[in-house]
């Protein structure tokens, strides 16, 4: 399903870094996210909506581009 916040998304399992890609071109990388967290993010149904609740509020992230 198309969102309209996440353009893409890649999970690196070694790191544990969760690598957002937004629709506006930015991306980030969220840090110390578990695999449990990512398949919970992978199967939202609106990923923006599970981004801003769980992952935004709990896990720190630096700007990649």
């Amino acid at each position: 399903m198309p969102s309209s916040v996440v353009h893409s998304y890649i999970y690196f399992p070694e790191t544990e870094v969760l690598r957002i890609i937004y629709q506006s071109g930015s991306v980030y990388d969220y840090l110390k996210v578990p695999f449990s967290i990512y398949e919970k993010f992978r199967g939202a149904r609106s990923k923006g909506s599970f981004l801003n609740s769980v992952i935004k509020r709990k896990f720190k992230y630096i700007k990649v581009s």
